[in-house]
């Protein structure tokens, strides 16, 4: 079995040979030990190790903060802050770096093993779930060469449902040959739609196609979808239970 890689950042002696100690008797594979934030930057570097361990309060500052901020931003590895501190200002500057765990000194060995599996559980799930956000992701340039190949003649003009048709040309969407009047969300999502028709667009895709901005939910698309059905002369967006939505090709 593999043994994951820790580095230990804290600047009491007898702290961190216990650490050490426990952490190795757990099956862990205990990198480097560093009693400064320089140190630890140079030996996460060199080592990448699965998890740190980051005294909150390095040289009786907040060395310990700012350090995480770097793992977190420059190294994209999960940390957990060891800190005997019970101060609220203190707690608050490191929640907003997001750690992946706590452990208050002195630590329990059996806490310290489950809090780095947690550490390492987390991690491994948010990476899990960027994949798959970024493996729906439709790209714009996809979905224009997707709208192209849907073309019925020569002319930017795609056809779908019973008498609509999209004109890629100037992004309009007419039925009968009469302009609907869409926002741009709603053109976005029907654009999605059209480009994939017979399939069905998932929530997610909607999502993180239609909204640029952060924040939007399946409760966005389901109200957007309605908007746009009561814009649409006839009722061509079909539901996919829980799933999203589509138009029959």
């Amino acid at each position: 079995m593999k043994k994951h890689k820790v580095i230990i950042v804290e600047d009491d002696e007898i702290t961190s040979l216990n650490l050490n100690m426990s952490l190795q008797k757990h099956g862990y594979s205990v990198v480097a030990i560093c009693d400064n934030a320089p140190q630890a930057k140079n030996k996460i570097a060199t080592h990448n190790p699965n998890v740190v361990i980051v005294d909150i309060s390095l040289q009786e500052s907040n060395d310990g903060i700012e350090l995480a901020k770097i793992i977190k931003e420059k190294y994209d590895i999960p940390f957990i802050y060891l800190t005997s501190y019970s101060d609220d200002d203190i707690i608050a500057q490191a929640k907003l770096t997001e750690p992946y765990g706590y452990i208050v000194k002195p630590f329990d060995p059996s806490s310290l093993h489950a809090t780095i599996q947690m550490a390492l559980f987390k991690y491994k799930q948010e990476n899990e779930r960027k994949e798959n956000i970024d493996s729906l992701k439709v790209d714009k340039l996809n979905l224009e060469k997707l709208l192209y190949s849907k073309r019925s003649s020569d002319k930017p003009i795609v056809p779908f449902g019973d008498d609509y048709h999209l004109d890629i040309s100037i992004c309009e969407t007419f039925y009968k040959g009469r302009k609907i009047k869409l926002t741009k969300k709603e053109n976005a999502f029907l654009r999605l739609l059209v480009a994939q028709l017979g399939l069905v667009v998932s929530f997610e895709q909607a999502m993180n196609y239609v909204w640029d901005e952060n924040g939007a939910t399946e409760n966005s698309v389901r109200t957007l979808v309605w908007r746009l059905r009561n814009k649409l002369e006839t009722d061509i967006i079909k539901n996919a239970s829980g799933i999203g939505y589509y138009i029959e090709e």
